[in-house]
């Protein structure tokens, strides 16, 4: 059974920073697509910044392009999101995903072709 677990959530004001991982245990993590997506509370999950294990190949939504960075660390089958300049817009639940394979079904955002999701961890960003 894959099981992804989140931390580094938190409180922080606008211009801070915080570091959000994501450890996946009970699967091959290699040569996949993980991702992480947020949601606001009566709103759509959306996509934030996904990176392919396979060959670090990263992806990101234009609102964090230039402020946000995922990496990986394979030996520990980790994932980072590195969100940097923070802003009150960036405030929701932030959730780590896993894709099924190799490919995606569909979009890096979409969040319906990812497979396997962890529990969410909150960030919040104060003005």
């Amino acid at each position: 059974q894959v099981q992804l677990v989140e931390s580094g959530g938190g409180s922080v004001q606008a211009g801070g920073s915080l570091r959000l991982s994501c450890a996946a245990s009970g699967d091959t993590y290699s040569r996949k697509y993980m991702g992480w997506f947020r949601q606001v509370s009566g709103k759509e999950r959306e996509g934030v910044a996904t990176i392919y294990t396979g060959n670090d190949s990263t992806f990101y939504a234009a609102s964090v392009k230039g402020r946000f960075t995922i990496s990986q660390d394979n030996a520990k089958n980790t994932v980072y999101l590195q969100m940097d300049n923070l802003k009150p817009e960036d405030t929701a639940m932030y959730y780590c995903a896993l894709g099924p394979g190799t490919t995606l079904a569909g979009s890096w955002y979409d969040w319906s072709v990812y497979k396997f999701w962890g529990q969410g961890t909150q960030v919040t960003v104060s003005s």
